[in-house]
């Protein structure tokens, strides 16, 4: 089996700044380490809120890195400098609206501001892109919601085999018939 890349992408004016500790990105590579049971590598980068650094970052993770899933954190608010979800559709080739309507969904549980977040996701190629909020406790709450249709979105895709501990998410794969 072949161990799958994920790209994970912080998206942060701080991080132009130079003094900057990642904690939205870092939460992300944990919880996917508590999901996965498969082997995988995280290839992580923390880049500004500029649409055209963000465009570049998820191309060269789908295209040349092949990662079958990127996931980035920051710039989905409404906030100008928010521009993650415009990169995204900027070079996906389809969009996968579903994803963020569950993810805004699920927020709504939390707090009634869920309604300002603009996460989305599409495909570009070969890989998954999901736009996560920038809370490390939005981030699991959004992947929980979110990740049990993954690996079989990645299956489809014909990306390697993700294999979770179902004691802790549980992935939907449809039944053979």
């Amino acid at each position: 089996m072949a161990k799958a890349k994920i790209g994970i992408v912080t998206v942060s004016d701080r991080a132009s700044a130079g003094v900057y500790e990642d904690i939205s990105g870092k939460a992300i590579i944990e919880v996917l380490g508590e999901y996965l049971t498969s082997e995988w590598e995280p290839v992580y980068e923390v880049i500004p809120d500029e649409q055209p650094v963000i465009e570049q970052t998820l191309i060269k993770m789908a295209d040349q890195q092949d990662c079958c899933l990127i996931v980035t954190t920051g710039g989905t608010g409404p906030a100008k400098r928010d521009v993650t979800p415009e990169a995204t559709e900027a070079v996906c080739d389809r969009m996968m609206p579903g994803f963020g309507e569950l993810m805004r969904a699920e927020s709504l549980k939390f707090v009634p501001t869920a309604i300002l977040s603009r996460q989305t996701a599409g495909l570009r190629g070969d890989s998954l892109i999901v736009n996560l909020p920038g809370k490390p406790k939005s981030i699991r709450e959004c992947l929980d919601a979110v990740f049990p249709a993954i690996p079989y979105c990645i299956d489809l895709m014909e990306g390697p085999y993700l294999v979770c501990d179902e004691s802790v998410i549980k992935p939907f794969r449809p039944k053979a018939k």
